[in-house]
């Protein structure tokens, strides 16, 4: 018998390339797909509360007593009248939001305190890797919930928070290339022709931290999402004004035993395959660059 080949590598990119793309396409098209603006106050009706979705027979919503639109209350309502579906569009647009800033915001701190330390080693490499195994020896999660509760909660502070949690992983990896990096012919090479410290870490040995830094960026964004849905879900997240997927967790948990489960339990859904997808890319990027962890 003829042995069957192995899938193409490009092949197995498809499913959450595709899977990744719809997400963020969905969650920046909300305005425009979305039935109902969930922010928008004066839109919202009490009595357009607790109606099930629009395809489901069950729950106490008599949904022939309201005339709405074809799209609208798709999947359900909740107490304030809010569409569920709106809602879980925005509040992924949100959650998106924060993990890329707070992504960006974390690979910035890491990436100069790793070259800095790295390139220049002696004292500065030991009083930044030494305050960076401080941090490490502390839960993020604990980390993140002390400054929430300092600082109160608000959108520019969480993300402050969560990039000041995960700038650690970043900077060991940086620190490991250029050290290993630092001592090899062509960086002597430039030096000997007269090039500063700081092009020789910019231009020669940054870019030899991209592929690293690529796969543990994709990994570490999917743990701010989780960590902004936790403190999101304890109240020390974003504002219930503009709630994330972790906001709309929480206002549902209050409906966990009272039968209206299409409140909590589409958020987690839509949150549930934005980890997923993001972690299936990371481990295949990790298996593409053949990386260990």
């Amino acid at each position: 018998m003829e042995s069957v080949p192995p899938p193409k590598p490009r092949q197995r990119w498809k499913i959450p390339a595709i899977l990744l793309t719809l997400i963020v396409g969905a969650a920046l098209l909300a305005p425009w797909i979305s039935p109902q603006d969930p922010y928008d106050l004066a839109a919202l009706r009490l009595e357009d509360s607790y109606l099930s979705p629009a395809w489901s027979d069950e729950g106490p919503g008599e949904r022939e007593k309201i005339e709405v639109e074809e799209w609208s209350f798709f999947l359900g309502s909740d107490k304030q009248g809010h569409d569920v579906y709106s809602a879980v569009l925005y509040g992924l647009r949100m959650s998106l939001f924060v993990g890329a800033s707070g992504t960006v915001l974390a690979l910035s701190i890491g990436l100069s305190v790793g070259l800095f330390a790295g390139y220049y080693r002696g004292w500065p490499d030991a009083l930044l890797m030494r305050a960076a195994d401080v941090q490490l020896s502390f839960p993020s999660v604990l980390i993140a919930l002390f400054l929430m509760a300092v600082w109160g909660a608000g959108l520019g502070k969480i993300i402050i928070a969560v990039g000041i949690v995960h700038w650690v992983l970043y900077a060991r990896i940086a620190r490991g290339v250029v050290l290993l990096e630092r001592e090899k012919d062509y960086v002597a090479a430039v030096r000997s022709l007269g090039a500063r410290s700081p092009r020789i870490m910019l231009r020669h040995l940054l870019p030899n931290t991209v592929t690293p830094i690529l796969v543990v960026s994709v990994v570490q964004f999917a743990s701010i999402v989780i960590l902004e849905a936790t403190l999101s879900y304890l109240g020390l997240g974003v504002p219930p004004t503009k709630p994330s997927l972790g906001m709309l967790i929480r206002n549902g948990y209050e409906e966990f035993f009272s039968g209206h489960w299409w409140v909590w339990f589409f958020p987690g859904v839509a949150l549930l395959c934005l980890l997923l997808t993001i972690n299936w890319l990371g481990d295949l990027l990790r298996e593409e660059f053949q990386l260990e962890g």
